[in-house]
């Protein structure tokens, strides 16, 4: 029998987690961990005492902020993570964390998951920036999943494994939130003049930039491959964290996030075309079919992601502290690195006039 979801941390005790998993626990302690971090999720490190339980276990329950619990449910992220987990996770070309538990109730989107506890390997700061070496084995690991899907993943969301980036459910959504985050982070933030420019005018290009977003040739879509989900074990692989945006659209979707926002913006304008020729090197020696690997295409592929990724720090500050040291210092890089995209890739050039 599958343990209940629990309603919050306060009843993830040992008793519950040992109906979870089926270990034998006799003690249990919470912590809260990756504030600032975790956007989407309250996310926490369980200690355990018992005879035949690992020492800590990490546990995802739904955010602790409103804002960020609706765009969540509306948007499936509980539902998507739980699935990956059953049904894709054997499968990616990089090492995941182990799922102990994971339960979601689609009507309500109330859902809990017990994972493998990876804090011991090599963490990234996503506000420092990733260091070109790392960018690199990320770049590698990235286009050995989109290849494994590239043309292939449509089925995907069709048989609701994924969501589709064109699905209806985003511009019918991502509209409102984001007019909600730039309300917020126009008052509590400084932005770069750049994006003062850029943003009056995003949602209203939000549902071409999707539609673009899924034209093809489609792939699996981590959907937020940035530094704060990526670790490094000690033989430098590749280990990858948070599937609550998992998706079919274009590989370059993943790339232009990661890129535009998890390095600094002096290594971007340094490394950007090496990185995405790297990308495109990679998907063709992993399997891509040649003739759907149009090189200028992509890179057009490219350009519109990066611009749809102001979505990213406006929306999720609508879940966030920002008077919080840590929440407030990632939407503030991430804006800062988007600047230098919008300058350097013309991007206003991609919106409608």
């Amino acid at each position: 029998m599958t343990a209940a979801i629990p309603a919050s941390i306060d009843e993830v005790n040992a008793q519950w987690m040992g109906s979870a998993t089926g270990w034998n626990v006799s003690a249990l302690r919470n912590e809260i961990i990756g504030v600032g971090v975790g956007v989407a999720s309250a996310v926490y490190r369980s200690h355990l005492t018992g005879t035949d339980c690992p020492s800590s276990v990490i546990v995802k329950l739904p955010a602790l902020d409103p804002n960020a619990v609706f765009t969540s449910a509306v948007l499936r992220m509980y539902i998507r993570e739980v699935k990956f987990f059953k049904t894709l996770a054997k499968d990616v070309p990089f090492r995941v964390s182990k799922s102990y538990y994971g339960e979601v109730n689609e009507e309500t989107s109330q859902f809990a998951m017990v994972v493998e506890d990876l804090g011991k390997l090599r963490i990234v700061d996503q506000v420092k920036g990733m260091t070109i070496e790392d960018a690199r084995r990320a770049v590698d690991a990235l286009a050995a999943m989109h290849a494994k899907w590239w043309g292939k993943a449509d089925a995907l969301a069709e048989n609701g494994t994924t969501i589709s980036l064109g699905d209806p459910i985003y511009p019918a959504v991502v509209p409102m939130v984001f007019a909600e985050g730039w309300e917020k982070c126009t008052k509590e933030v400084r932005m770069p003049d750049s994006i003062l420019k850029v943003g009056p005018r995003f949602g209203g290009a939000v549902a071409g930039l999707l539609a673009s977003l899924a034209q093809g040739p489609n792939t699996l879509a981590h959907g937020d491959f940035r530094a704060d989900n990526l670790l490094f074990d000690d033989q430098n692989q590749l280990v990858v964290l948070d599937f609550q945006l998992i998706g079919t659209g274009i590989g370059a979707y993943d790339l232009a996030y990661f890129i535009t926002q998890s390095i600094s913006a002096d290594d971007a304008s340094k490394y950007e075309r090496e990185l995405f020729d790297r990308w495109i090197d990679g998907l063709l020696t992993r399997g891509a079919s040649p003739e759907l690997v149009d090189k200028k295409t992509l890179w057009e592929h490219y350009r519109s992601a990066a611009l749809f990724c102001l979505a990213y720090p406006i929306i999720a500050s609508r879940g966030m502290d920002l008077t919080d040291q840590r929440s407030f210092e990632l939407v503030d890089c991430m804006n800062t690195r988007f600047d230098r995209a919008v300058r350097e890739l013309n991007l206003e050039s991609l919106l409608p006039a």
